[in-house]
C-alpha cells in the first residue's frame, strides 16, 4: 500500500471479527505492522495494559464502525474507546450504512471511507487510500471489479480472511434464522474462533453446558457472524446419533457426491472422506450426548467441527470449553435492550433472581413483554416458580424452562434413581457448591438416598449423570444446581417427600464443623456453609438440631464484616425462636444478641439500643449477673452507649464489666481483654490520652502473647494503639503502625472488611496530619468509595470518610467542593446520629473552618461558638475537642478583627493545653503560634516575638531529647 512502514492498532466491535481479521491481514501484507487483539494478547493478558501500549506505540488507529461499534453500553463502558476517539490520527472505515446521528460527537467529524457494499477488489483500493491517502493516478485505473486482489503474498495468520461484505452464506448452508435479540457472550464467540483456527488438521471444539444457558445460540450467532469464512456450514440435529447417517447423507447430496441408490451409511463414509480432503467447512453437531456414538462420525481434514451439549465428558476426541450461565453485566446489558422501561436496578433484581440463565432471561422478556409487571413477575418467580417458567416466549430454545427440566428430571429418575435422589436432594440446598465430602460424613443417615450406604465410590459415582443430563455441574470436589432447576423440582415435590428431604438437608448441614469462626482461615468454610443455611433457613429455622450452628453463621457473618446478611438472618430467626422457644430461651437471647450488633454494624446505632437493653435485662434476670452471657450483653450495651456518643456513661459500663471479667474469667481471657480494649478506646474518646495509651499498650502486648500478630483482635489493639499514639502527637509512629496493621488487614480481613476500611480511613488523616495532603486525598477517595459501595451513604462510618475528604480537599485549596461536602455531611450526620453526636460536631467544626476560608467570617463564627458550647457540654472544657472549637472560634474573632476578644480565649486555651497535652503538643503549639499573631495584630510585637522565641527554644530542647533517646 506504501514503501513506509507504519503500526496500525485496530479498534472494533466483537461482532466485527471478521472485517478486523481481513483489514488487518491486507494491511500486515503491505508490509505494515498490526496490533489486533485475537492476534496477539493471550487470554488472561491485562486488557487495559495492552491496551495502553497498543495506543501509545500506534502510528494510526483504524477503526470499523458499525452499529455493534457505537452499541450506548459499549461506547459508556469502553474507556478505552473515548482514548481511540482522541488519537490524533483516527481511521474510520465503516462496515454498513452509519448516519452521522449513530456516531458520538467525538467521532462525528472524523472523515470516513465505506467498505461495505463493494468487492474485495474495490474494498482493497478503498483500505489503501484510507491508509495512504488520496493520490492522482499517473496511469489509467482498471475498471472496478475485474482485478481480483493478489493472494500471492505470505500469509501471516493462517487461512487468508474473506472479505466479509461480499461472500454472504455459502452456497451450501443450512442453518436457521440468526437471533436478532443474541447479545453478549463476545469473550466466548472470540475463544471458539481462536480454538478453531488453532490447528491445520480437523478442529473438533465441544461446548457444553446446562441446559439453557445458550450453547445454541452461541454456535448459531457464530456460525452467522463468520459464514463469508466457509464453503460449507451444516448444522445437524445430533441428539438421536443413530441418525446422523441421515443429516450426513443430506449433506453429500446437497454437494452432489450422494449416490440415492447406495444408502445413508454408504454415502456419510462418502461425505467424511470427501470433507477429508477439502478446506473451509464448517460442521456443527448440536445437542450431541453420546461420547461412543459420535466419535466414528467425526470427520477428518482442515474443516471445523462444533459440537454442543449438556454433556461434559469429550475427552479424547474434542477440545472442551465449559459455558457458564450469562455474566451480570451481559444479563442487565440484554434486559435493558429488549425491555426499554426496565431500569438498572430493576435489570440486576430480576437476573439475580434468575441466577443469570439465559433461557430463564428470554422467558421473562417474553412474559413482561406481554404486559406484566417487572415486580409482579418477580413475585410468581419466588412464590410460583414452576408455573411462572412454563410461560414465556424464547426464540431459538426449543421449550420453557420448566418443561426442560421436567424432561431431563423423568429420564434420569428412570435410567438413574440414586441420581435423580441426590438431584432433589440438592433442590432444597442453596444454589451455590455443595460439597460432596458433606454428603459422605452424613451418609449413613441420609433416609432418602437409595443405594449402599458402604459403597467406596460414592457420591462421585452416582452424581455423574446429573453432569451428563446437564441438570448440575460438577467440579472435583462439588455439585452445582441452578437455582431455577432446584427451584422447579421444589415444587414439584410432595410435601411428605419435601419434608423428609429437607430432615436430611438438616442432618447433613448440621454435622459440619468449619472451625473457629474466630479465625479467618476458617471464614472460606463457613462461607461456603452459610449460603446454604441462609438460602433456607426460614424452613429450617425450626430444626432443634440446626440452632447452634444458625447462631454462629450469624456470628460469621458479623466478625467477617457481612452485617445485612447477619441482620436478615437473625431478624427471621428471632421471630419463629420468640414465638415458638419464648423470648427468654438461652437460643432467643443469642439471636436478639447477635440481632443488636447487626442492626448497629448497618448503622442504624439507635434501632440496636433496645435489642441490646432487652438482652442484659433478660440475661441478668435468668442467668444472673456474673454470668459469661450476661457479661456480653453488659459489653455490648457499653459499646452501643459510646457508638450514641455517650462516653462518660459507657466508661462506667466497661469499667464494671472488666472489674466482673478480670475477677470471674481472668486478665488474659480474650473477653476480659475485649473490655479493656473497649475501654481504652472509650478513655480517648472523653481525653484521657495517657491512660488510653497505658491500656492500649497492655492489651495489645497480652493479644499478642495469646492470640498472635495477626489475629483480628491483636489488629484491633495495634489500631487503637496506634491512633493513641497519634492523639499524643507521636505521628510518625502512629504512621508506621498504622500502614502495618493496614497490611496485615488487607492480606486477613480483605480490603472490603470494615475493619481494613478503618484502618485505610484513620491512616489517610495520620498522612493529612503529616503534611502529605495529596496521598491523604487517594486514600480518603478510596475508603469513601468502597464504604458507600458497601455500608451506605449514610453509614456512620461512611460520613466519617466524607469529612475527611472534605478536609484533605480544604487543604489542598479546593474550598469550594470541600464546603459542599461538609454541609452534605453535616446535614445528613444531624440527622441519624443528632446535633450533639461529637462526630456531629466535628463535622460542624470543620463546616466552620471551611466558612472561615471562605471569608465568611461571621457565619463562621456562629457556628463555632454553638459548637463551643455543645462541647463543652457533652466532652468537657478542658478535652482536646472543646479546645480545638475554642481556637477555632478564637481565629475566627481575629479574623472579625475583635483582637481582645481573641486574644484572652487563646490564652486561656494555650493554658489548658499546656496542663492537658503538655507545652510540646501540636495542637498547643498552634494555640501559641495564634497568639503571638494576634498580640502582632494588637501591636505587641516585643510580648509576641518573645512568646515564639520561648516556644522555639522549647522545640530544639524537645528534639534533642528525642536525639539522645535515639
Amino acid at each position: 500500500m506504501t514503501d513506509a512502514t507504519q503500526q496500525f492498532f485496530i479498534s472494533y466491535a466483537g461482532p466485527d471479527r471478521p472485517w478486523a481479521e481481513w483489514v488487518g491481514w491486507h494491511l500486515e501484507q503491505a508490509g505494515h505492522q498490526v496490533v489486533l487483539d485475537v492476534w496477539d494478547w493471550r487470554a488472561g493478558d491485562n486488557f487495559v495494559h495492552h491496551m495502553d501500549q497498543a495506543l501509545e506505540r500506534a502510528d494510526a488507529v483504524v477503526a470499523l464502525f458499525s452499529k455493534s461499534y457505537f452499541a450506548p453500553e459499549r461506547w459508556t463502558d469502553d474507556e478505552w474507546t473515548a482514548a481511540v476517539a482522541r488519537r490524533d490520527r483516527v481511521i474510520p472505515l465503516a462496515l454498513e450504512p452509519i448516519t452521522t446521528a449513530d456516531v458520538p460527537p467525538l467521532l462525528a467529524a472524523k472523515l470516513r471511507k465505506d467498505l461495505h457494499g463493494l468487492d474485495e477488489t474495490t474494498a482493497l483500493a478503498t483500505l489503501r487510500e484510507a491508509v495512504n491517502g488520496g493520490a492522482r493516478p499517473t496511469s489509467p485505473p482498471p475498471f472496478p471489479g475485474t482485478t481480483p486482489a493478489d493472494d500471492s503474498a505470505a500469509v501471516s495468520h493462517g487461512t487468508k480472511p474473506r472479505l466479509p461484505s461480499t461472500t454472504g452464506q455459502p452456497d451450501v448452508w443450512n442453518v436457521r434464522r440468526r437471533n436478532p435479540d443474541f447479545s453478549g457472550r463476545e469473550a466466548e464467540i472470540a475463544q471458539l474462533r481462536d480454538g478453531l483456527l488453532s490447528g491445520q488438521q480437523a478442529v473438533v471444539r465441544a461446548l457444553h453446558g446446562m441446559g439453557g444457558v445458550g450453547k445454541t445460540q452461541i454456535v448459531l450467532e457464530y456460525a452467522h457472524r463468520f459464514a463469508g469464512q466457509y464453503d460449507v456450514v451444516w448444522w445437524v440435529d445430533a441428539e438421536q446419533d443413530d441418525q446422523l447417517p441421515v443429516h450426513y447423507t443430506e449433506l453429500a447430496d446437497r454437494l452432489g457426491i450422494a449416490k440415492p441408490e447406495a444408502g445413508s451409511e454408504h454415502n456419510a463414509r462418502a461425505l467424511l472422506q470427501h470433507l477429508r480432503t477439502e478446506q473451509r467447512w464448517l460442521l456443527i453437531l448440536d445437542n450431541a450426548e453420546n461420547r461412543e456414538q459420535i466419535d466414528p462420525w467425526l470427520p477428518e481434514g482442515s474443516g471445523h467441527v462444533v459440537i454442543t451439549s449438556r454433556n461434559p465428558d469429550w475427552r479424547g476426541i474434542a477440545h472442551q470449553t465449559g459455558l457458564d450461565v450469562f455474566s451480570r453485566a451481559d444479563s442487565v446489558s440484554y434486559l435493558r435492550t429488549q425491555i426499554p422501561s426496565i431500569t438498572s436496578e430493576e435489570a440486576d433484581l430480576l437476573a439475580r433472581d434468575v441466577g443469570d440463565l439465559p433461557l430463564a432471561l428470554a422467558q421473562a422478556v417474553g412474559v413482561i413483554g406481554s404486559g406484566m409487571t417487572i415486580d409482579r413477575y418477580l413475585q410468581l418467580l419466588t412464590t410460583n416458580t414452576a408455573r411462572i417458567l412454563e410461560e414465556g416466549d424464547a426464540p431459538g430454545y426449543p421449550a420453557p424452562l420448566a418443561a426442560a427440566v421436567g424432561i431431563a428430571t423423568t429420564g434420569l429418575e428412570s435410567d438413574h434413581p440414586e441420581a435423580a435422589a441426590l438431584l432433589r436432594l440438592g433442590a432444597f440446598f442453596g444454589p451455590d457448591p455443595i460439597p460432596t465430602s458433606w454428603l459422605e460424613s452424613a451418609r449413613s443417615r441420609l433416609s432418602t438416598i437409595p443405594g449402599d450406604p458402604g459403597d467406596l465410590m460414592w457420591p462421585h459415582a452416582a452424581l455423574q449423570p446429573l453432569s451428563r443430563y446437564g441438570l448440575a455441574r460438577l467440579d472435583h470436589e462439588t455439585f452445582q444446581i441452578h437455582r431455577l432447576t432446584q427451584a422447579v423440582l421444589r415444587d414439584h415435590t410432595g410435601p411428605e417427600e419435601a419434608g423428609k428431604i429437607r430432615r436430611d438437608v438438616a442432618t447433613v448441614l448440621s454435622s459440619i464443623d468449619p472451625g473457629n469462626l474466630e479465625v479467618p482461615d476458617a471464614w472460606p468454610a463457613w462461607a461456603a456453609l452459610a449460603s446454604h443455611l441462609i438460602a433456607h433457613h426460614a424452613v429450617l429455622a425450626d430444626r432443634p438440631e440446626l440452632r447452634p450452628i444458625l447462631l454462629k453463621t450469624a456470628l460469621f457473618l458479623i466478625r467477617s464484616g457481612q452485617p445485612r446478611s447477619a441482620l436478615s438472618l437473625t431478624t427471621s430467626l428471632r421471630k419463629v425462636w420468640a414465638s415458638e422457644l419464648g423470648e427468654d430461651h438461652p437460643d432467643t437471647l443469642s439471636c436478639t444478641q447477635y440481632l443488636g450488633h447487626a442492626t448497629a454494624d448497618v448503622g442504624d446505632v439507635v434501632g440496636a439500643l433496645p435489642f441490646v437493653e432487652d438482652t442484659l435485662v433478660r440475661r441478668r434476670r435468668v442467668l444472673g449477673d456474673d454470668h459469661p452471657d450476661t457479661l456480653h450483653s453488659a459489653n455490648d450495651l457499653a459499646a452501643t452507649t459510646s457508638r450514641l456518643g455517650k462516653y462518660a456513661e459507657a466508661r462506667a459500663m466497661y469499667e464494671d464489666t472488666l472489674r466482673r471479667r478480670q475477677h470471674i474469667l481472668g486478665d488474659d481471657h480474650p473477653h476480659t481483654l475485649q473490655s479493656a480494649h473497649s475501654l481504652a478506646a472509650t478513655l480517648h474518646n472523653l481525653g484521657d490520652l495517657d491512660e488510653a495509651r497505658r491500656m492500649d499498650e497492655n492489651t495489645l502486648r497480652r493479644r499478642r502473647h495469646i492470640l498472635g500478630d495477626d489475629h483480628p483482635d491483636t489488629l484491633q489493639s495495634a489500631h487503637s494503639h496506634a491512633m493513641s499514639l497519634r492523639a499524643i502527637d507521636e505521628t510518625m509512629q502512629a504512621r508506621r503502625m498504622h500502614e502495618d496493621t493496614l497490611r496485615r488487614r488487607q492480606h486477613i480481613l480483605g480490603d472490603d472488611h470494615p475493619d481494613t476500611l478503618e484502618s485505610a480511613h484513620v491512616l489517610a488523616i495520620t498522612l493529612h496530619n503529616l503534611g502529605d495532603i495529596e496521598q491523604a486525598r487517594c486514600m480518603d477517595e478510596n475508603t469513601l468509595r468502597r464504604r458507600r459501595h458497601i455500608l451506605g451513604d449514610d453509614h456512620p462510618d461512611t460520613l466519617r470518610s466524607a469529612h475527611s475528604l472534605a478536609m484533605a480537599l480544604n487543604a489542598a485549596r479546593n474550598h469550594a467542593e470541600a464546603r459542599r461536602m461538609h454541609e452534605d455531611t453535616l446535614r445528613r450526620q444531624r440527622h441519624i446520629l443528632g446535633d450533639d453526636h461529637p462526630h456531629t460536631l466535628e463535622s460542624a467544626n470543620s463546616l466552620a473552618i471551611a466558612l472561615n476560608h471562605a471569608r465568611n467570617h461571621a457565619e463562621a463564627h456562629r457556628m463555632h461558638e454553638d459548637t463551643l458550647r455543645r462541647r463543652q457540654r457533652v466532652l468537657g472544657d478542658d478535652h482536646h475537642d472543646t479546645l480545638e472549637s475554642a481556637h477555632n472560634l478564637a481565629v475566627t474573632l481575629h479574623n472579625l478583627r475583635r483582637y481582645p476578644e481573641a486574644a484572652q480565649l487563646l490564652e486561656e486555651v494555650r493554658n489548658r493545653l499546656r496542663l492537658t497535652l503538655g507545652d510540646d503538643h501540636t495542637q498547643t503549639v498552634t494555640a501559641t503560634e495564634s497568639l503571638a499573631h494576634t498580640w502582632t495584630a494588637m501591636g505587641k510585637r516585643f510580648a509576641a516575638q518573645r512568646l515564639l522565641t520561648g516556644q522555639r527554644k522549647q522545640a530544639k530542647r524537645r528534639l534533642d531529647r528525642k536525639k539522645k533517646r535515639r
